[in-house]
């Protein structure tokens, strides 16, 4: 077998946040297919304990170290067949209190990437959000649809603003200089290691109700999300790190299975039920402007369409709501990490 033939059967992957809630069931993914795997992860939202388990693994290497470090970026995409660039500012509650970091991460992080990866010719598969759809009332959300953002003055929006320039400089790579580029536009996944630090609703939800405490719902609860398990999340990141058709593209990757925050709210208490001394909870639901800033702004809905990943790939969610709720409730209850911090 000559070494290119190798190499496309066990290519070797860099993942950005690698040790990061998506990042490492990733690479745990990506190590069963008999892939090598590089990780680089600053652990500023990341976890050491999230890629433990495959630290002595010959074929697994982590770079405790930013991306904004050009030495060791350049050195692990040198080594780099694939990179899947995760590396970003995450969670409404970051990025309305960090609005400088958020920008200059997501922005300047992804050109560094960006710009190596092209030094090396690495494919990437760029992790985008479906914040890029602003207040788009279009729903379904198509991925040619166009886009309506809040003021500047609302920095709400620099987290969705951030992400489209990621895509437009990922999109730039391709068409200026052939750098083969896929995009993944992300919808509220979930599951095991996600935590409620960032404001991520569902494990927030569930912490709250094994404490018996009150769920904090924000605005009026009738705003819905479509949550999709990070298993299906990882099968998306692969299938376009694999495709050749999905070079130059841009792709939802998310469920169709539509619940308001309210609805999630009571399930998560009904099937948690009654904690040690017969408390359980109920639902507080709190103003935007009281929980985040005076003028906060949500999308109303996010409910994607998933026609082209699904011709494209063949690609379609497999966990129900149902099952990322109970793996939500068991993770947490395993670990007795009912803390947000």
């Amino acid at each position: 077998m000559s070494l290119n033939d190798y190499k496309q059967r066990n290519p070797t992957y860099l993942i950005t946040g690698g040790a990061g809630f998506i990042g490492s069931h990733l690479a745990e993914a990506l190590l069963a297919k008999g892939c090598r795997v590089l990780v680089i992860d600053n652990l500023s939202t990341g976890s050491l304990e999230n890629i433990r388990h495959l630290l002595d693994r010959p074929d697994f290497h982590f770079a405790y170290s930013d991306i904004a470090n050009e030495m060791v970026l350049d050195r692990l995409a040198s080594e780099a067949d694939v990179i899947v660039h995760l590396a970003a500012a995450v969670g409404v509650k970051l990025v309305v209190e960090n609005p400088v970091h958020t920008i200059q991460t997501n922005i300047m992080g992804t050109e560094k990437v960006l710009e190596t990866a092209h030094r090396y010719q690495a494919k990437v598969v760029i992790a985008s959000t479906s914040e890029v759809y602003g207040k788009g009332h279009s729903i379904p959300f198509r991925e040619d649809d166009d886009v309506v953002l809040g003021p500047t003055s609302r920095n709400r929006w620099g987290y969705a603003a951030s992400k489209m320039v990621d895509e437009f400089l990922a999109l730039a790579y391709y068409h200026e200089k052939g750098l083969p580029v896929a995009i993944a536009r992300l919808f509220n996944t979930v599951g095991p290691r996600q935590t409620g630090r960032y404001g991520m609703v569902i494990p927030r939800f569930v912490q709250q109700a094994l404490r018996g405490e009150p769920l904090t719902v924000y605005g009026d609860g009738q705003q819905s999300r479509c949550f999709l398990h990070v298993e299906d999340a990882v099968r998306a990141l692969i299938g376009l790190a694999e495709s050749p058709e999905a070079i130059g593209e841009v792709f939802n990757v998310g469920s169709q299975q539509e619940i308001s925050i309210l609805d999630l709210a009571q399930q998560i208490i009904d099937r948690v039920g009654t904690q040690g001394d017969d408390r359980r909870s109920e639902i507080e639901v709190i103003p935007y402007g009281q929980a985040y800033a005076p003028g906060f702004e949500d999308m109303q809905r996010r409910f994607p369409d998933i026609s082209k990943i699904e011709q494209y790939l063949g690609w379609k969610p497999t966990r129900s709501l149902d099952e990322i709720l109970e793996d939500a409730i068991e993770s947490f209850t395993a670990t007795k990490d009912v803390v947000v911090a």
